[in-house]
């Protein structure tokens, strides 16, 4: 149907988040259509992208810059570290403006069945930011793996005298309870707090 080149970049698209076969295709044919204004620059864009990302060694974030942006910002608090899971989710809570504190990135959840232990995360990287004064907030995701990875970092860091809390689960903002699966009914239900006046 068409060349190798443009098949190959088909290929390639259908394997980001969200784009299959047919929707890549359709990409890849916008692109074509409009070469000079979306192709050329994104292909420019993707290897200056690719030449100038690294990983902070702080926190985990990807970047262009080792400490990231909001490692080397001092006007973040520095004694809250939010926990997250993947790059995505941190990206999640900073579109959400969630927290001034700074974060961490894991990597991924423990999880046995995949052969993911304690080693396979970044772990030890949170263990050596955390004293006395540090307030680690777990954002993990409401799966066994995230609660599981969770506890673990509660018993791994018992004896340092970190404040330890977890994200509120339960039922979203403008969501209905006919709607909600019974596993977050029953997480809001035990995470139910007192009305004030």
């Amino acid at each position: 149907m068409s060349g190798s080149e443009i098949e190959a970049l088909i290929k390639i698209m259908s394997r980001l988040p969200g784009l299959g076969p047919r929707s890549a295709r359709r990409a890849v044919l916008q692109l074509m259509r409009k070469r000079e204004h979306l192709l050329g620059p994104l292909a420019e864009a993707l290897i200056a992208a690719r030449d100038a990302i690294v990983t902070c060694g702080t926190c985990g974030n990807i970047d262009t810059s080792d400490p990231c942006v909001i490692c080397a910002d001092p006007r973040r608090d520095h004694q809250v570290i939010c926990v997250v899971e993947d790059v995505g989710d941190l990206w999640a809570l900073e579109r959400a403006v969630a927290t001034r504190g700074v974060y961490h990135v894991l990597g991924g959840t423990l999880s046995a069945l995949d052969g993911v232990g304690p080693d396979s995360l970044n772990l030890s990287g949170l263990a050596g930011r955390c004293g006395p004064d540090t307030e680690l907030v777990l954002a993990m995701n409401a799966t066994v793996e995230g609660q599981s990875t969770a506890h673990f970092i509660m018993d791994m860091l018992s004896n340092r005298g970190v404040k330890i809390s977890r994200l509120a689960h339960g039922v979203p903002v403008g969501g209905e309870l006919d709607y909600l699966d019974d596993g977050t009914l029953a997480a809001a239900m035990r995470a139910r707090l007192p009305m004030s006046e």
